[in-house]
């Protein structure tokens, strides 16, 4: 686990995936980062990877992340993610084992230790929680727990879902943050999984596809904060 950057919860993540990118991708990213700091949450942001540097030197507030890499070292590896260029690129972090960029096992765990020697934070998507509880092994800064069959439906996960995945991650490591992901279509949900006790939440569709995306962002940064200052407070 890299110990060099701590994001505290709550936390929220965007994900992009290739709904946005370039000038389009800069100003969801520049409202993003006004939202961080008016809401005092920090915003784990996943664009292209053509788009890290931009944003990086952009935004004082965003944490951004690559969409994934691959663990390999620096020399050969025609069409690879090479970690040390997204840290240079301005990376914060790696998003890995997403349902729609799956890793082996073998390759998940040397991604992890590639990242903590880089200086990467990883967050790595789970889907059950017999699944979930197995990375935790692997020692990463954050576990997405989401169920496969719920990404982009509009219908997040249930509070029996969240509360046993983060319970089990956390029996493992309890320096493991959990972010409880999938279906999350408006600050309602993100209201309803903080509330359930989820360290963070995140989206792309709910912000992606909404008619207009910045006015969502805010809608969900605010709905985390409310959230979380009822459940710690």
């Amino acid at each position: 686990m890299y110990k060099g950057l701590t994001i505290k919860p709550p936390f929220f993540e965007i994900g992009p995936k290739a709904f946005m990118y370039g000038e389009r991708i800069l100003k969801l990213a520049l409202a993003a980062d006004k939202a961080s700091e008016k809401y005092d949450v920090r915003i784990i942001f996943t664009p292209q990877y053509t788009d890290i540097q931009m944003l990086a030197e952009a935004t004082q507030h965003l944490l951004v992340f690559a969409q994934h890499m691959d663990p390999l070292p620096v020399g050969r590896g025609l069409g690879s993610v090479l970690p040390e260029a997204v840290k240079a690129a301005g990376a914060v972090g790696v998003m890995l084992n997403h349902a729609e960029r799956p890793m082996t096992v073998s390759d998940l765990n040397k991604a992890i230790k590639r990242a903590d020697e880089v200086g990467l934070v990883s967050i790595v998507c789970a889907d059950t929680i017999e699944e979930a509880e197995a990375i935790a092994r692997f020692s990463p800064n954050i576990i997405v727990a989401e169920p496969t069959e719920l990404i982009g439906t509009g219908q997040p996960s249930d509070r029996k879902y969240i509360m046993e995945t983060t319970a089990a991650i956390k029996k493992v490591n309890p320096e493991i943050q959990v972010l409880q992901g999938a279906g999350i279509s408006n600050g309602q949900d993100v209201y309803n999984v903080i509330k359930a006790g989820a360290d963070a939440t995140g989206t792309t569709s709910g912000i992606m596809k909404a008619k207009d995306p910045e006015a969502m962002l805010d809608e969900m940064i605010r709905a985390v904060r409310m959230a979380w200052d009822e459940v710690h407070n």
